[in-house]
């Protein structure tokens, strides 16, 4: 499902109570005989219509879906630079602070950028960066 598809969904969901207090006062209230003026009415949907733009923004701005913050989770896909030889273990700064680590995927010399993989105690776990192909010369086709 689309991000797009899914944020209507969650404010149709967050806007269900509006619908339902509308019909509640606006039909179901009157049919019963219960009269409640239009003016209160009003007021009451405002005032959930209004709840609802406050709430919205932080309900669809991720939620659940948002990457963590805090936490060794959130060191996760970040870029790090190499400050001692990783052999596979040594030094790393990641934002800001050195960190023990260990490249999983080879080793990588002081001053080489790697990502961070993995959070293993007080020790990340990090990989090179894919390299492209190495391109090759083009073929001599008068042979």
């Amino acid at each position: 499902m689309s991000v797009k598809i899914s944020r209507v969904l969650k404010f149709l969901a967050i806007s269900a109570d509006e619908l339902i207090a509308a019909v509640f006062l606006l039909l179901v209230l009157p049919e019963m005989g219960i009269n409640i003026p239009l003016a209160v009415s009003a007021v009451i949907l405002v005032a959930l219509i209004l709840k609802d733009l406050l709430v919205a923004p932080f309900v669809l701005g991720g939620g659940a879906e948002k990457r963590p913050e805090a936490g060794p989770e959130s060191l996760i896909g970040r870029a790090a630079t190499v400050v001692e030889d990783l052999a596979p273990e040594g030094l790393v700064k990641l934002a800001g602070e050195l960190w023990t680590a260990e490249c999983i995927n080879g080793t990588a010399k002081k001053g080489e950028s790697v990502r961070v993989v993995g959070v293993r105690g007080a020790k990340v776990l990090v990989e090179l960066p894919a390299s492209p192909e190495p391109s090759r010369p083009p073929r001599d086709s008068s042979s």
